[in-house]
């Protein structure tokens, strides 16, 4: 096999091929892909950088809103320069370490993207189910152990998907056809059984994209009939305002995320190859793209901290 240790079956490399059978146009498909990683890194740069330095955000939802775009800003760099290396230098080979590096932090910022959203689920229902005990349920402490708990969880869950790998003998070339090592696509150039690989994948997906959705679904259940017991209408409006940013990040994360993972196990033979690695992208790319514009939009304390901070720069460029 080319690039592989005979004596182990497993590769020095693998080659990273883009998307099949549309080479031709990697150029004009990657400007598209460029412009919204560019888009992802200004806005979640700018909103974590927004979120530190103004005070009236010091509060426990942009905490949690600065760690989703770490998250996301993390999980497009993890792929994007690669895959744009592949697109316009036929950058192709990974070396085979650095193919599952790549697919551990992949996989672990998607879990740690999922469990970010339903901590912040979990704030919106005490801001708007216990707001007088708002600031005494969620302190400094309790969130950062929450944090660190999501990382943690994410961590634990998805290092067993490098041993899973480790473990196979490879002997069906080292030829991927994505633009990322995805733990299926290089789990399926084995020669070995890899149906504990596809098992333990439902698994995962289960304990963490499961469970969120649960605590998520929970949360928004409990809001609901709390904003329908309010007697003003215009309370019931003021409090579930407060919750159509994070709305929009659940509908932009998880439809896609869905939509990716149901064609992939049930779309194999309808769905040509070079739409399921469109998708799979766009699963990636889209949320860290549309988050920081939406949470701008629709976010009024962030629109504010943007002006005031803009004219902040202003009047400090005007003085020199």
């Amino acid at each position: 096999m080319h690039g592989a240790n005979s004596t182990s079956l497993t590769p020095r490399y693998f080659i990273l091929n883009g998307i099949p059978g549309l080479e031709a146009s990697h150029i004009w498909i990657s400007l598209p892909f460029c412009f919204m990683y560019i888009i992802a890194l200004v806005g979640n740069c700018g909103l974590i950088y927004l979120i530190i330095h103004e005070e009236a955000l010091h509060r426990p939802m942009y905490y949690f809103l600065a760690l989703l775009s770490l998250t996301d800003v993390s999980g497009c760099t993890s792929f994007v320069p690669n895959m744009l290396g592949i697109f316009w230098f036929s950058l192709k080979e990974i070396d085979f370490d650095a193919c599952l590096v790549q697919m551990f932090f992949i996989h672990m910022l998607t879990g740690m993207e999922s469990g970010v959203l339903m901590l912040m689920a979990l704030d919106r229902y005490v801001a708007i189910c216990y707001p007088l005990r708002y600031s005494t349920i969620l302190t400094n402490t309790t969130i950062t152990k929450v944090r660190l708990a999501t990382f943690s969880r994410s961590v634990l869950v998805m290092i067993p998907f490098t041993f899973l790998i480790k473990r196979l003998p490879f002997c069906r070339g080292n030829l991927i056809h994505h633009t990322y090592c995805d733990h299926m696509s290089v789990a399926k150039l084995s020669c070995g059984n890899i149906k504990i690989n596809a098992i333990y994948g439902l698994i995962a997906a289960i304990l963490i994209g499961g469970f969120d959705m649960f605590w998520i679904s929970m949360s928004y259940t409990m809001i609901i009939r709390a904003v329908v017991n309010l007697s003003s209408a215009d309370a019931r409006h003021k409090a579930f305002s407060t919750c159509t940013s994070h709305i929009c990040a659940i509908v932009i994360i998880y439809v896609p995320a869905f939509f990716n993972f149901f064609t992939h196990r049930f779309g194999g033979r309808t769905i040509p190859h070079h739409v399921h690695i469109f998708i799979a992208n766009l699963y990636l790319l889209l949320p860290p793209t549309l988050n920081p514009i939406v949470y701008g939009v629709k976010t009024k304390q962030i629109r504010e901290g943007v002006i005031k901070l803009f004219f902040r720069e202003k009047d400090i460029l005007s003085m020199r």
